[in-house]
Order: C-alpha cells, then structure tokens, then sequence
C-alpha cells in the first residue's frame, strides 16, 4: 500500500492552512495511478516525489496531481513535501525537477520546527483582456465597481493565475460565485487559479484562490499563486525596493494560512516561505 503523508501547507496548525498529500516513495507508479491516489485523498493536490537523482541525493523528480488532473506545479505541495524531507532528513537545500522547471526550496529549523522558503521560477505578468475580465466578473457575481486601482493581469509563476484586484476586504470576504461558468472560462484561458487580493498595505496582502478546475471549491493557500503575484505586483509597479509582504489567505474558509512572500524591483524570480503542519490521520 502506497504510504501517502497530510501536511496543511503555511499553517502552525492542522486545522489551519491548505491540505496536502505527499508520497514520498513514487518511483513505481504510473501516472494513472498518482492520479488515483489524488482523487482519493481529495485534497487540491498531492505530490508525488519519484526518486532523488544519481549523485546527488537532495534533488528530486516530482509530480503533482488534483483530484482531477495533473498539474504542472504547486507551492503549497511542494512546501509540504519539503519540510517532510527535511523531518525525516535533516534541514538543508533541495532542488525539485517539476514540469515547469527546476525549483530550489531551502529548509531551516527552529524552536517552531521547519520553516520551507521556495524559489520560485521567473515570474511575469500582462494585462488581462477586457473581455476575460469581464466574463470572470459575472461568473464571481462581481461588477466593475468592486474593482481596485489596480489593473487585472494574468500573471504566470509556473502556472497561470487571473489577478484581480478588490475595492474592499469586504467584496472579498463575499464570495459566491459561478462555479460552471468559472470553471469553462479558466479553462479556455488555461488559469489555476483566480487571485483576488485586497491590498491593506504595502506590507499585508490578503487572498482568495477559486479553484474549481481542480476540484475543490477554494484552495485556503496557494503558493504558486502568491509566487504569481510578486510577478503581478513587480508589473504593476508596486515593488520599488525589496519588500517581504504577509499574504493572508484562508480566513474567510476558517483555515488561516500564512505565506511569506519575498521580492525585489531587479529580480523576477520571488521567494514564498512557510511552514507545514502534520494531519493526523
């Protein structure tokens, strides 16, 4: 029986942040049976780790999977089976082959445990054409009106993500959208996810991630769609000097998950970091 381990991704708790599966031994499976296992553990994703490479016994080939579909790279999955790693291995550097490309994550411990900082591949972002904006805001039962400043992009951190900036923490807390409709768009379009942020300040940022296209309602955490965002943010000119912004996430679901997200003006690749919690099973 494959041996599958739960962690909640960028949450000290395991009531708290976003679930995920992790194997660890995946050498032997198909990636029909990977996606078997996904759909019965049900959470919106679990990675699968298919072996360190020769020589070089801390990077790994990994593969991640929805309950749905395979997909091509996940942060709060990828984080969780770091800092399973680093439990089971000691902390340290480790390098991931994914689909998109290869990631480094650096894992160090301390009196909380192990903290997961993961580098993300070259982000960008471009404007979102007036069309897709406007389907995407009668699917979420938006209007123009509860939009910010800031334009809507499509920003890219090994997947693609439509940002849209909310007018106010309440348009955000109120979420009830299309879940049909939603789900043909995104995947017209090829999105993960929707990243709707309201800025509190240059420094706080809080989140909702709709998910439907992978099974799940709402993702409580996503860090390839706060890895997305620095590349959002740095477009749009809202990085001037390095900034490490809290991104809150999961609140308004009941599962508070916190991401750290750190970027700079000259770089376009970021840093999210966080910590992962074991789910008793």
């Amino acid at each position: 029986m494959t041996d599958v381990l739960r962690y909640a991704a960028f949450s000290t708790l395991a009531g708290g942040g976003n679930p995920a599966g992790v194997v660890l031994d995946a050498a032997d499976l198909t990636p029909e049976t990977m996606q078997s296992i996904a759909a019965a553990v049900g959470y919106s994703e679990t990675a699968f780790v298919l072996g360190a490479r020769a020589g070089d016994p801390r990077r790994y080939a990994i593969r991640y999977f929805s309950p749905l579909a395979e997909v091509p790279f996940c942060g709060h999955a990828t984080i969780a089976t770091s800092v399973a790693i680093a439990e089971r291995h000691g902390a340290g550097s480790l390098l991931f082959d994914t689909p998109v490309g290869e990631i480094s994550v650096e894992t160090s411990t301390d009196r909380h445990g192990v903290i997961a900082r993961l580098r993300s591949v070259p982000t960008s972002s471009v404007a979102a054409s007036e069309a897709d904006v406007s389907r995407a805001l009668t699917a979420l039962r938006w209007s123009a009106t509860d939009l910010g400043e800031l334009p809507a992009h499509v920003a890219y951190a090994g997947n693609r993500h439509l940002v849209l900036h909310a007018r106010s923490r309440g348009r955000l807390r109120d979420l009830d959208y299309d879940v049909a409709a939603l789900t043909t768009l995104m995947i017209e379009r090829r999105w993960t996810t929707l990243q709707l942020v309201y800025i509190e300040n240059e420094l706080l940022i809080h989140s909702r991630n709709p998910f439907p296209v992978g099974g799940v309602v709402e993702d409580p955490a996503t860090g390839a769609a706060a890895a997305a965002l620095g590349g959002y943010l740095r477009a749009v000119g809202r990085v001037t000097e390095p900034l490490s912004i809290l991104i809150r996430q999961g609140e308004d679901m009941g599962r508070p998950s916190e991401l750290r997200l750190d970027v700079s003006p000259d770089d376009p690749r970021v840093v999210v970091s966080g910590r992962a919690t074991p789910i008793a099973t």
